[in-house]
Formats: C-alpha cells, structure tokens, sequence
C-alpha cells in the first residue's frame, strides 16, 4: 500500500498549484487581449487556448467588483425594507387602474387609455402574487395551459364559452384556440389567409392584432414564425392580455382611441382585426389611418367579422341590413381613398393590401388630407389625427417605399434600409455591424453566469433600452420573444430599425408604468437605463415597476456604471431580489459593470424580511 504524502508537502504543492493556475489566467488574459486589439499574431491559436484556459468557468471565482473607489456591499449603509402591498393590488395596472378611468370621457375611448397616477398617488410597496402562484408551463405547452392560481379570473370561461377562448379544467386554464370568428381554431383561420398572405416564406414577419381577446391568432402565428404584437384594453373582458401574456405570447394593454398609437409608421408587415368591435369608419376614417400610418409599404390589412359580407350574417349580429351596409359601404371608401388594393373577400374575411409606394395613387380622383407633421416618430402622447403619414419618397416608380422586403430570418441581420439610406443621423452600416458584434459578445458573457437563458425557462423578455435590437437578435430563438422597449428620450429613435429586423417592439417612458399586468415578464434586462434616466426620475420607481412585472424567480440584468450600479443595488436588497456584481467582459479596469439580480419566490400574505441573504 502507498504511503499517504506528507500533509505540509501536500499544501505547499497546492499553494503552488494555485500560483500556476492564476499565473496561467492572467498570462492568457493579457495574450487575449493582446490579440484582440489587432497587434497579435496567431488568433486562431490564441482563441483554442483562451477556451481551453478559460478562467471564467472555475467554481471558485470571484464575481464581485474589483474597479472603482472599492465600495463594495458591506460598505453601503443599513437596507431601506420596501414592504409588500396589501392583497388589493395583486393585478394592479397604474396607469389602467378602473377606478381611475372612470373618472375620463367614454368618446373615443378616452377612459380605456393610459391615464398614470400622480406622484402623490404612486404605490411605494412590493405587488404580490397570488397564494399558489406557479411557474408558468414551457412553450409550447403554455400555449394551451396557465395555471389557474396565476390568472384566477373565471369570466372569460362563462362569457366566451361557445367559442373557444378558453375552458376551466381543474388546476388550470386550457386554451383550445377558438376564437369569435374561428370558434373550432386558428389554424384553419390562419391557412385561409395564408392563400393571400405569404406566411410562408418570411415575407411577412411582423404583426398587429388590434382587439387581441386571449391571442389565439398570434399564438398559432408562431408556428408560421410571425411574431403578432396583441393589443387589447383592460375592459370587461377582464384579464384577456393577462392570459395572452401567461400563454407566453407578446401583448399590451391598449387600445385605439384619440392617441396615436405607440409603435413606429411603416412598422408591421401586416394588421388584424377578428371582430376587434373598433368602429373602423368612426371621425373620418382616423382608425383605419393610424392602420395605414404603422403598416409598412406593401403591407397587408384583415378584417373579419361585421360588416364583411353583412347580407349573409346580418341575422346572426343582430343589426340592420341598412347600418352594416351602410358600414361596409364606408370601409370600402376609406380603404379606396388610402388607395389600398382590396386582395380578398370571402365568407367574413376582407384583406387589403396597402401599395408599395404612393406613385400609383397619385393620378387617383380622391386625395387624402396629408399630415403637416414629418415623419418623425414622435406619437408618444400625441393626439390621433384623420389624415395620412405620407411614403417614404422613391428613387423610381417600381421600388418600395422604405426598402424592399426581406424574409425572415434573413432581415435580422441585413443592414436595414433606414441604416443604409442614412435616415438615422449617427448610426451608419459600420456601426450596426459594431453593435451586433458587441451584443453577442455581451450575450454570451450571459450565458455564462446564467446558463438558463436557452433553456426555455425565460419565454417573455423585456430589453427596457433597446437601442437597435441586437441584445434580441443575439437572443434570437423559437423559445424566446423579447419586447424591445424604445425609451422617448433616448438620444436617437432605432424603433423603426428594431421592427425592419423582424422584431417588434413599443414606446415608453420608464418615468411611467409599463403598459402590462403584473408578473408577466421572466427575464428584463436593463442596459443603461439608470444612466438614462438620471436626474429623470425617482430610481426606485423605476425599480418598483420592474419588480411588479417581473414573475417571481424571474430574472434582471443590469449593465450600467460602476456607481450607478452600486446606488441600484443598494435599493433592491430591500426588494426581495438576490444580486452579484460581475466585471464587464473585457475586464476589471472597464467601467461598466453588470449585476445579475433574481426575484425571491414569495405570494401574499407572506411578510418574510426583505432584506438580501
């Protein structure tokens, strides 16, 4: 038998192991770097080597900061315990909350928009989830299945229950697809429109479906990889964005009223209305131009349900032959005078399709009222008009206005035509190359802190800074969707840029809540925001909004300074959130930093201590 090795010769070779191995780090670290900066020779060498030494694995690293003044945790002061709210507010909206908008207009419905609290009335406290809350299940199972705890709204069940919204079935909600004008599922619905709208081959990517319900149509999109923002008020229909959004399908509260929509013009490929009740004819057509407005050139326009074909349903709505004529009538008027091609009509399916640019429609008896302001995306707040956001301008009769179509997935990283004609001062073609490099380089630093971020547990993604996309285009996945989130005073608006690249995204300002329930978001990262926001508005406000939207045991990554960093996780060790500060990927000296943090699971009525462990 062997002898066992002396124990002091046993630590010196250890001691000695561990100067190897750090010496090893730090000399492959430098070389890396060395190589990167383009003075190096043998990169392909150097990179086997990085990733066979790759000290970012080794179990015992130290995350925590190491650049700055050397403030670290224990050095901040006593934790500020932010308490839960009461029961009241477990889906509580700010800036939808129902007793508030009963104080607003019913015209043009007003009271179904965004009306915020004041700062007096702002909620300072923690909204908690409900007893029994649950994960929700991976895609694609939630598709069809939400736990009932996470939604325990039964309404819907009673109200729609003829067709198909949703069933109650013991512990949970199923969802057997139907919708009011596809009762028995959408794929059949979806495949009659695919004999007019190219779903199949990329062209069409992009979607918006206004008067969403539970989102069944954008929910079997996916599996032709269209991607539909859903849109609905909070109304009587209670919890229907909720439901979507449980189902892991993109959606906002929202709805057409007398502001402008807040999404880019010439954004989606296309637009759906399934008996949306949006009074389409109402103030001189103003609806069906705000359609127009965020429709790219050459996109595609549904509506199903009253009044399509009215002589053959008039019975079933329970209206006159003379009002639904009379609507039709209407429509048909407006989609003229917008010079949309009507492509289809059958059954109760009408499809337009907006031209490619406005050449054609120039020698048309009828001219739309144009709209004196430019095409500068500026809708936040801003009033609805009944006038028409005119093309993009064409070098030549043939081309489309804004740039030709590209399939999806190949436009997610084609230069996009708002980059590459120069619309956006500052941002050339080199530059989003640059961005898209940095992005999935910062992504993969990601993936190595948090090795969930492929695996399906985070479906709904929030990028609250989103600049041209690239952190979601990185992310890129059928497991996934991200909301990219243009904040209205960021410095330069990319919004436009996001949506050419096949994904979709919304106007905001973080100063206010997020138009969406609690808890429906599993991962939001927050790049720069609290840098953004300086001197904006109360950090912590921001940070409570996060916590409501975020799902509990839902993730948050935050890139910013050093010291902006160090003040945001001074606050939200009193939220109930675990954190670790991490260098940036090039290293300690950089000045930016990234803090993972996780929410803690916990439900009403559980006054557990706040504080971080």
């Amino acid at each position: 038998m062997a002898k066992k090795g002396n124990s002091g010769e046993n630590r010196s070779r250890s001691s000695m192991s561990v100067f190897i191995i750090a010496g090893l780090c730090c000399f492959f670290y430098v070389l890396g770097a060395w190589q990167r900066s383009g003075f190096g020779k043998g990169d392909r060498i150097a990179d086997l080597v990085n990733r066979q030494t790759d000290c970012s694995i080794l179990s015992n690293l130290n995350y925590e900061t190491h650049h700055g003044n050397g403030v670290g945790i224990d050095d901040i002061e006593e934790v500020n315990e932010i308490k839960p709210c009461s029961d009241d507010y477990i889906d509580y909206t700010p800036c939808q909350d129902q007793n508030r908008a009963m104080k607003f207009p019913r015209e043009n419905m007003i009271y179904r928009e965004r009306h915020c609290p004041p700062e007096e009335e702002k909620l300072h406290c923690l909204v908690p989830a409900p007893v029994g809350y649950v994960t929700p299940f991976p895609w694609p199972k939630s598709r069809d299945y939400v736990p009932f705890a996470n939604a325990p709204h039964k309404s819907l069940t009673v109200e729609k229950a003829v067709q198909n919204w949703i069933q109650y079935e013991g512990n949970v909600f199923r969802f057997p697809g139907g919708g009011t004008q596809f009762p028995e599922g959408a794929d059949a619905y979806i495949d009659e429109l695919a004999t007019v709208i190219p779903f199949d081959n990329g062209m069409v990517r992009t979607a918006l479906d206004t008067g969403c319900g539970v989102a069944s149509w954008g929910a079997y999109l996916l599996k032709k990889n269209v991607i539909a923002m859903s849109l609905a008020p909070r109304d009587s229909h209670d919890a229907q964005v909720q439901f979507a959004l449980e189902r892991g399908v993109p959606a906002v509260i929202g709805v057409l009223g007398s502001i402008k929509l807040p999404y880019p013009s010439s954004a989606f490929d296309m637009a759906h209305c399934s008996r949306c009740l949006i009074p389409w004819v109402a103030n001189g057509g103003m609806y069906m131009m705000e359609v127009d407005r965020v429709l790219r050139p050459g996109g595609y326009w549904v509506l199903s349900g009253p009044p399509i074909n009215w002589k053959n349903s008039f019975k079933s709505w329970n209206r006159t032959e003379e009002e639904l004529d009379e609507e039709q009538r209407k429509i048909e008027e407006i989609a003229n005078l917008l010079c949309w091609e009507k492509k289809h009509e059958k059954g109760e399916i009408a499809i337009w399709r907006k031209r490619e640019n406005y050449e054609y429609c120039r020698n048309q008896d009828s001219q739309p009222t144009v709209c004196e302001t430019t095409r500068d995306d500026n809708v936040w707040y801003k009033k609805m008009e009944a006038c028409v956001t005119p093309y993009p301008e064409v070098s030549e009769p043939d081309k489309v206005a804004g740039g030709a179509w590209r399939p999806f997935p190949d436009r997610l990283n084609t230069v996009p035509f708002r980059i590459s004609s120069r619309s956006i001062p500052g941002v050339s073609a080199e530059t989003y190359k640059e961005d898209n490099r940095s992005w999935k380089k910062h992504v993969n630093a990601y993936r190595r802190i948090n090795k969930f971020i492929d695996s399906g547990r985070y479906r709904n993604i929030m990028d609250m800074n989103a600049g041209l996309g690239s952190f979601a285009a990185a992310l890129e996945s059928p497991k996934l969707w991200v909301m990219n989130v243009m904040p209205t005073i960021a410095e330069k608006d990319t919004l436009g840029v996001i949506y050419e690249r096949g994904l979709i995204g919304i106007y905001h300002d973080w100063c206010e809540a997020f138009s969406t329930y609690p808890r429906t978001y599993d991962l939001i990262h927050a790049n720069g925001v609290f840098s953004l926001y300086k001197n904006k508005c109360d950090p912590i406000d921001i940070l409570l909004e996060m916590d409501r939207i975020l799902r509990p045991e839902g993730a948050i990554i935050f890139r910013d300074e050093e010291d902006v960093l160090i003040k945001v996780r001074k606050i939200v060790r009193g939220m109930r959130w675990n954190t670790k500060m991490v260098d940036h990927e090039d290293g300690p000296l950089a000045s930016e930093k990234v803090l993972f943090a996780v929410k803690k699971y916990w439900v009403v009525g559980e006054n557990n201590s706040t504080s971080s462990q």
